[in-house]
This record gives C-alpha cells, structure tokens and sequence, in this order.
C-alpha cells in the first residue's frame, strides 16, 4: 500500500515538475541551475528552462503560471516591472509581489548593479572616471544591451539623469557588447558590475558619481501557490540567502565564461562546496553527440509539424484563393501581412495565448509556411492554360473531380516549390524558438553566443544548414512521384 501511493506522488511529481526560469545571460542561467538543483537535491524533479530573454518575458510567464521559479533583481523589480508602484525599499516590494501571488526570497548576498565601462587605457587617454566625466566627449559611441536602451533605469533615465549628449547609441546583445568594446567599435557600455569580463578585457567601471543605479540585489521569485506541490520550497530557497557574495559570483560566471565549464557543473560545484555538502549534487554533462541528437529531434519536432499543418491549410487556401478573385485578394494579403511581421515579435504574440516551450514556435512556424504554399498554389492553378480547362468541361468532369485529376497535377511543381520554400525557411526561422524555451538547433547557438564559444554557435549553425539541404534533397526527389512526368524540368 504505502509503495503504490509512493508510485503515485512519485507519478505525479513527475507530471509536474517545478519551472524554473532564467534570463539570457550567464549569471541568470547559473542561478537559474542553482535553484533548479537544490529542488532536485529534495527529491522533486525540476526543469530549467535557461536563458528565455529579459525581464518583461520571464516575469509575465511567472505571473501566468508557465514558470514557478525564477531569479532576478530587486532594482530590477522596482525600477522596471513595478515602476508605476514607486515602490520604496524590499519590504514594500515585497508586500506588492505578494498580492500578485508571488513570493521573494531575502537577498542572495550580492548587489550587481549596472554600471558603465570601457577599457582602461581609453579611459586614461580621454581622462575619463566617472560618467559626469564622459559629458565633455559626445563623439564617442556607446553600444547597450537592447533591454538597457528601453529601462527607466537603463539609459533613457541615465542619459536624461547625467544631461549625456551622445547621440551614437546603439542596441544589442549584451556579451556581444564586449567584443565590441575590445575591437573598438563601440568605447563603452553597461555592464553588470559581477562580470568576469570586466577583469578579462580589462575594463575600467566608470564611477556613478551622481548616485543614478539603485541596488540590484540578487534575490529569487516564486508562485505563492507552488508550496501546494513544494511544501518545502521557501526552506530550500532560504538556504540560498546571504550566501553567495559578489566575488563568489564573479568566479562562478568566470568558470562558465572563460573557463568553459558547464553552467550546471558550476552551480552543482557550488552547492556541494558552500551549500549541501560534498557530492551531494551530480551532474551528468551531455555529450556533443547526445546534445546534437536531442536538438535534432527538438528542430524536427518543430518544423515537422507546423509544416504539415500548413500543408492542410494552405493548399486549400490557395485553391479558394485561385477560383474567387476577390477572397483571393484577401487571402493573399492576409498571409503576406502574417510574413512581414517580425518573427521575433511573432513569437512574444503567442506566449499569452499559448505560453512558452514547443506550442506558440510552432504556431508562429505554421504562420510564417502558409504564404509560399498558398502563393504558389494560387499561381500554380491560375497558370493552367485556358484551353485545358475547357478540355476538362467537355469532358463533363465534376468540379470536384477536375480540381483533383486536372487542376493540382498540373499545378503540382509549383506547389511543391511552395512548400519546399516553406520547410526550408522553417528550419532557419526555428532556431528562434530556443528564445521561448522551444529548443532545437537554436539553443546551442544561443548558448554559443552567451558564452563566445563558436564551437557551440556551429554545433547549431552547422546542423541546420545541413538540414535546409536534406530538405531540399529530399523535396527533388519528391518530385519524381508527385509531378506527372511531362511537368517535370528536364
């Protein structure tokens, strides 16, 4: 009896394994493992779904219950998610999450404030220590996380704050910020004052001497509803608090950057050092093959099946497209407005209807497929030669039987050109969806970046390339049994 029920929670638990979230950059996905592996020291499974993006997305999947878990930052929470709230100090922060059905831990023990740097030896030429200082050269060009160009606290508040008059500022990828600090083509940037790269590319933090950057203590949020299915979660966590300083972060996030240690090893070395005690975690590492393997199937999953759902509704679309100018009119255009939408923005439109992981990249998939398929489709019937369709009528051929003996044969090259066109565009536009937890080829990209290893950039890159030309292979040589032969090119 008491083994069966133990089967029973045992089951269940494993239905339900805790979410845990992190943003996309090495520290979050190390204390993203951290807590995800201290749920498993306690003997309940945990997910971690590593580097999903940036604040706004992992806190509004918090709020609908697609993460039960994630860490972030107490500046964060008060200047950005919680800004309209003027919100002063932790315990008022802390009251305010929890009427939303969220709870915080105390602080972690460390404070990663943002701040800006450059190299030291720019620094020293131009006289330049603090960020008053960087006032009297507004020829110089700053390169910003895409987050940190939007925030309050970021640089629209600083600029403003500091009366800065730069105006060659650009967005992007926070660790590609780096790289271009080194080669020169941005001189400076924010930065995250536990970076291990602010020592590797010897970088100077210019000072906040007007006191702009609040606290960024490290603390992590929880539903208040998953001690439901984790009655110990809040003494887990509270195991964390106060215990990792800000040098001890800045090793861990050296050991996975510089080091190429795995992040879940690091967070795993750390808990049984500091923490839990030797070997209390394991971490198995994956091998390159098994990691290829499994995005294999992720990146097939995705495309596989957003493809033959847009096979089902695009051929139809285009037949009905190609026998009624005006639907057609309208099809054709609702489909070519679907395409131009930004795929990354396409994404994010998903997640509140479907969530996060496989469900809403295969969505925006299908979406993005539908307009080669229903444009050739449609020019594929409408090019049949009037003369052939009349031979058809004479024929006495029901419109049903005309459309399937007459009408798609002769259309069928270009419609299979349609959704070649289509499969091969979905295996590049899929590795977008390891933004939104959904895997595949673009996760060891992402990774890639984050950590500046090309070595797994190409384990993504190389794979999905390799992929676009089976499809195509594939897809020719579909072509010998679904095109009549007097259609086929010569």
């Amino acid at each position: 009896m008491c083994l069966a029920f133990a089967a029973l929670v045992m089951q269940t638990a494993g239905a339900q394994p805790v979410r845990v979230g992190s943003k996309s950059f090495t520290e979050a996905v190390i204390l993203g493992d951290l807590v995800a592996q201290l749920v498993e020291s306690a003997g309940y499974p945990a997910e971690h779904r590593a580097g999903l993006g940036g604040t706004t997305f992992l806190w509004n999947a918090l709020l609908a219950g697609e993460l039960d878990v994630y860490p972030d930052y107490t500046g964060t929470l008060i200047q950005e998610v919680l800004a309209s709230e003027q919100l002063a100090g932790i315990d008022a922060l802390r009251e305010a999450l929890a009427t939303r059905g969220i709870r915080m831990t105390a602080p972690l023990g460390f404070n990663n404030t943002y701040a800006l740097g450059m190299r030291a030896d720019r620094a020293d030429a131009l006289g330049i220590r603090t960020i008053t200082d960087l006032r009297a050269h507004p020829e110089l060009a700053g390169g910003f996380s895409n987050e940190f160009m939007d925030r309050a606290d970021g640089w629209p508040g600083l600029r403003d704050a500091y009366r800065l008059p730069h105006a060659r500022v650009r967005g992007l990828d926070h660790d590609l910020a780096y790289r271009g600090i080194e080669n020169g083509s941005i001189d400076f940037t924010d930065l995250y004052s536990t970076d291990a790269e602010i020592a590797y590319y010897n970088l100077r933090v210019i000072e906040d001497d007007a006191g702009f950057f609040p606290e960024y203590q490290a603390v992590v949020l929880y539903r208040a509803d998953l001690e439901a299915r984790v009655p110990e979660i809040d003494a887990l966590l509270r195991r964390l608090e106060g215990r990792i300083d800000a040098p001890a972060m800045t090793r861990m996030n050296a050991r996975a950057k510089q080091d190429r240690i795995p992040e879940k090893q690091v967070a795993a070395d750390f808990l049984n050092t500091q923490i839990l005690g030797v070997d209390a975690v394991e971490v198995a590492v994956e091998s390159r093959a098994a990691r290829l393997a499994r995005h294999t199937r992720e990146h097939l999953r995705l495309v596989l099946i957003s493809l033959a759902a847009a096979i089902l509704v695009a051929i139809p679309l285009g037949v009905l497209a190609a026998r009624h100018d005006r639907a057609g009119a309208v099809i054709l255009g609702l489909v070519g407005m679907i395409y131009t939408i930004p795929s990354l923005a396409l994404l994010v439109f998903m997640i509140p209807l479907l969530g996060i992981g496989g469900p809403p990249a295969m969505v925006a998939l299908f979406l993005y497929s539908l307009l080669p398929i229903v444009r050739n489709t449609h020019a594929g019937l409408k090019d049949i030669p009037l003369p052939l369709h009349e031979s058809a009528e004479a024929l006495g051929l029901a419109p049903a039987a005309k459309l399937w003996q007459v009408e798609l044969p002769l259309a069928s090259r270009s419609i299979l050109a349609g959704v070649k066109t289509s499969a091969i565009i979905n295996i590049g536009t899929a590795t977008l969806g390891a933004l939104i937890g959904a895997g595949g080829y673009g996760q060891p990209i992402l990774t890639g970046i984050r950590l500046d290893d090309v070595g797994l950039i190409l384990e993504g890159a190389v794979p999905a390339a390799v992929l676009a030309l089976v499809a195509q292979a594939l897809f020719d040589g579909a072509e010998r049994w679904i095109v009549p032969r007097g259609l086929r090119l010569r």
